[in-house]
């Protein structure tokens, strides 16, 4: 069984206004869903919490995943600290925030898949990292 940590994005195209990337988002979720358990990130809970739902909403809708939640280890949070530092480096701005790199280091550290639709951004900062995007899934 693998585990698959979902990115922010892929839960922003199903809860969200209809776009092109609801379809693919919704199937790459099925897949990974019948591959093992979803891991909810408290990182991506903390900006699932900027929607319009409550908790108690947010927790009914994606009830259906079972979702283990799991917290960013220190482990983690250093691995995203240092990929952050990188990209600053490249010169990367600061409206690219510091979740994302929480979220790649949590997936990379706990040995999770992770589902997203920002591949190439994750696969540039954390190569070891195994992805599922619209270019490994389609």
């Amino acid at each position: 069984m693998t585990s698959t940590l979902v990115d922010t994005n892929i839960f922003i195209d199903l809860l969200g206004p209809a776009t092109a990337h609801r379809a693919w988002s919704a199937r790459a979720l099925e897949m990974c869903l019948t591959s093992g358990p979803i891991i909810m990130s408290s990182v991506v809970w903390s900006e699932l919490a900027a929607s319009p739902l409550s908790e108690a909403q947010l927790t009914a809708v994606l009830g259906y995943l079972d979702p283990i939640r799991e917290t960013v280890s220190f482990d983690a949070a250093f691995a995203a600290g240092k990929a952050h530092r990188l990209y600053r480096m490249a010169g990367g701005q600061r409206e690219r925030t510091l979740p994302d790199f929480f979220i790649g280091a949590q997936a990379l550290t706990g040995k999770h898949l992770l589902l997203t639709r920002d591949g190439d951004r994750y696969a540039r900062y954390f190569p070891g990292l195994t992805l599922v995007s619209p270019d490994t899934f389609s």
